[in-house]
């Protein structure tokens, strides 16, 4: 794997969230775009509700995961190894965001976890290689 692989993962990591945003807005009673959060507080259905949950989730993990990325790359970090905890930190957010919506929270939880261990893993390689 190579860092352009790393790349990728940042730019669909960014528009990952919006796939839940669809799903969010697709279900349930006609969408209304003139107050779009509104609308979405309004919903009683428990998989818009989840996967708006899963759109605010993908969008607060993302940046430690793009500075991980960048800061490691910054220091020097070996391409392959911040390319595979990309890969793996984009395979976890999306199993979370299908675990989310789906109603799967121990699942979920699992996920997230592993997406957050990558972020966690690349911030303290690049912070490891600049000493």
């Amino acid at each position: 794997m190579t860092l352009s692989t790393a790349y990728w993962c940042v730019l669909v990591a960014a528009l990952l969230p919006y796939v839940w945003t669809v799903i969010a807005k697709s279900r349930g009673p006609r969408y209304d775009n003139r107050d779009p959060r509104a609308w979405l507080a309004r919903q009683d259905d428990p998989r818009v509700q989840r996967a708006n949950a899963a759109q605010l989730n993908a969008f607060e993990a993302f940046p430690a995961f793009a500075a991980g990325v960048i800061l490691a790359h910054l220091a020097g970090v070996a391409d392959a190894r911040i390319a595979l905890l990309a890969v793996v930190f984009v395979a976890a957010r999306v199993l979370h965001g299908v675990f989310y919506v789906a109603g799967i929270a121990t699942a979920r939880s699992m996920a997230w976890f592993i997406g957050i261990g990558c972020s966690v893993a690349l911030l303290a390689q690049a912070a490891l290689a600049v000493r």
